[in-house]
């Protein structure tokens, strides 16, 4: 573990190096690059750095025991430092773990309401706000695509595109079916109601990785019928992609211009296209990890929002939080941070196995 760490500083120096050079400052591709890359390994060379630090301090204070001045006040220290030592090597086994390839990507995002009627759609809109919520405290952008708005409030349909720093390595575990356990405004006998809502969440593919043939897609425009400015209604800039292989549709409607909607509804449909790909091949090789945290499939149920009892409970790892009222507000930390948490556990666990 030492000799990788050691590895790992020694690149984020180099790259340190290479960021100052007049060249690489002259080219914003090149410069971009480096320091994106310098980020990945920047918590693992700060840990490392403090964990070094404690591991000399250690030393230190083992050789103070032998002065009887100075061997209580060592004593008290190594009774701090040792704790911190165990506590630091457990957190670089963890960032040694391979890392997903997908965690710094942005993300599309695309929530429906499910079982339920309009309550379920209602609950569809309350669950994108908590996530647009959340993206705006990370300091990520949120880009509708397209948005399909139920009579009674919310969404029986809404996608968008999320981008920023590492936005899948937070948001990979949403995907699922949410489920709301609540009183619905038109409930007149004030019974609970229980309605589900569905999650996808997959990361924005290059156009390096997958190649979709002009001959094989659909495309079909229409009148935008959401909102995006004065020229929504009078023209044709909506745009309906299939891909007829597959069967995916995919719609963009909310970019000002016909050309804005394909290219995003281009983008969106070779995601959507590359993840029934992986799916297909996951199914058929029967190599799904042991270690994942949920399925990622839409029919699971991942999580419940109870709110007679102001309760969240994530079904996948037991932990249940009395926060309800400040996770729809966006203050998804601790969930995430848990399911995060319990993900590293798990590999670190089939490592070891």
């Amino acid at each position: 573990m030492i000799e990788r760490l050691n590895e790992i500083e020694k690149k984020y120096e180099d790259l340190g190096t290479e960021l100052t050079k007049p060249e690489t400052l002259q080219d914003v591709e090149l410069l971009t690059k480096l320091a994106k890359e310098q980020r990945k390994l920047e918590e693992t060379v700060v840990t490392y750095r403090k964990y070094k630090n404690v591991v000399e301090n250690i030393k230190e204070d083992a050789e103070l025991l032998k002065d009887e001045d100075l061997k209580d006040i060592a004593r008290e220290e190594l009774q701090i430092l040792e704790p911190q030592k165990v506590e630091l090597e457990q957190k670089l086994e963890a960032l040694l773990l391979p890392k997903d390839e997908n965690d710094d990507k942005n993300i599309i995002m695309e929530l429906r309401g499910a079982a339920g009627g309009d309550e379920a759609n209602i609950f569809a809109g309350d669950l994108f706000r908590m996530y647009q919520k959340y993206a705006e405290k990370q300091g990520w952008k949120v880009d509708i695509i397209n948005a399909e708005e139920s009579s009674s409030g919310g969404f029986s349909q809404i996608e968008c595109m999320i981008k920023g720093d590492n936005v899948y390595s937070k948001l990979k575990y949403e995907s699922g079916a949410h489920r709301v356990q609540r009183i619905p405004t038109t409930e007149s006998g004030g019974r609970i109601h229980t309605s589900t809502a569905t999650v996808i969440v997959m990361p924005e593919r290059d156009d390096v990785e997958i190649e979709v043939k002009p001959e094989d897609i659909k495309v079909d425009v229409y009148r935008s019928g959401g909102a995006g400015g004065q020229s929504v209604n009078t023209t044709d800039s909506a745009v309906r992609m299939t891909h007829l292989p597959t069967g995916i549709v995919v719609t963009c409607q909310n970019e000002r211009s016909q050309l804005q909607n394909k290219e995003k509804a281009l983008q969106i449909l070779k995601t959507k296209i590359y993840e029934e790909e992986q799916r297909k091949k996951e199914e058929a090789e029967g190599n799904e990890r042991r270690s994942k945290i949920g399925t990622g499939d839409r029919s699971e149920k991942i999580r419940t929002y109870n709110y007679p009892q102001n309760r969240v409970t994530d079904h996948r790892i037991g932990l249940t939080l009395n926060k309800l009222d400040r996770i729809i507000e966006g203050e998804l930390d601790e969930v995430i941070e848990a399911l995060i948490a319990e993900d590293q556990r798990r590999k670190l666990q089939q490592d070891e196995d």
